[in-house]
């Protein structure tokens, strides 16, 4: 066994026993493999050890990895803060978005998106620590956000995504992701048909999950150290 199988297996069972402590069903947490900066090498490794989806932060390196690899059978998650100037990368090449928090951004998506390919996954990414160096709407203007996303052509609204503040104990990292989660709820009862809350990441599985994370974002704890850009 690699060191890489070996690490996704052992954040795999992280995920499991999270989900089994407050009794939900292990299946209903995706693992997206974060794999920026690593070379399409070791995404080969990971995909051999049975993962299928993996994310990027950096537009031309990921598009520069998907079209290296070239497995049809792979699910491509842009994460990263995404400029308006390169949407059209974007929109041509992966399957998912994470990080989208303006309209514009999301109208170029959508106006860019192939008729060829599948509608864009997008996930609506949250401020919700309220930070002044975060991307991310204002839970506040979140909801008027998300029924405009929920209109728009070629691109598929499917849920919301944060990146909360560092915390040191279980309690304290919990606490962001609730409000996250009951911002979903809320979009969900006023009708939007989300499925999906992004959250969570090596450090911080455990308490996302215990909010209701239906995807973690993990690289390091798959990967390593990561390198320096």
């Amino acid at each position: 066994m690699t060191t890489i199988s070996a690490n996704l297996q052992a954040v795999l069972a992280r995920i499991t026993a999270a989900a089994t402590v407050c009794g939900r069903p292990p299946g209903a947490i995706r693992l997206l493999a974060v794999s920026k900066t690593w070379p399409a090498s070791l995404v080969r490794e990971a995909v051999a050890a049975g993962q299928k989806a993996f994310g990027e932060n950096y537009v031309q390196e990921g598009v520069d990895k998907i079209r290296e690899l070239a497995l049809p059978s792979l699910e491509w998650h842009f994460i990263g803060p995404l400029q308006s100037n390169k949407t059209r990368q974007v929109a041509e090449t992966f399957d998912w978005v994470h990080a989208v928090d303006r309209f514009k951004t999301a109208e170029r998506l959508s106006q860019q998106r192939p008729e060829t390919l599948a509608p864009l996954q997008v996930c609506l990414q949250v401020n919700i620590s309220g930070e002044d160096t975060k991307s991310g709407v204002s839970p506040q203007d979140a909801p008027a956000l998300a029924r405009q996303l929920a209109l728009l052509p070629r691109i598929s609204l499917r849920g919301l995504m944060a990146i909360p503040s560092p915390a040191a104990d279980f309690a304290s990292q919990r606490e962001p992701f609730g409000r996250l989660r009951r911002l979903f709820e809320q979009l969900v009862r006023e009708g939007l048909p989300l499925d999906t809350l992004s959250m969570g990441m090596s450090n911080d599985i455990e308490a996302a999950i215990a909010e209701g994370a239906t995807l973690v974002r993990v690289g390091t704890a798959i990967f390593g150290e990561r390198n320096k850009q």
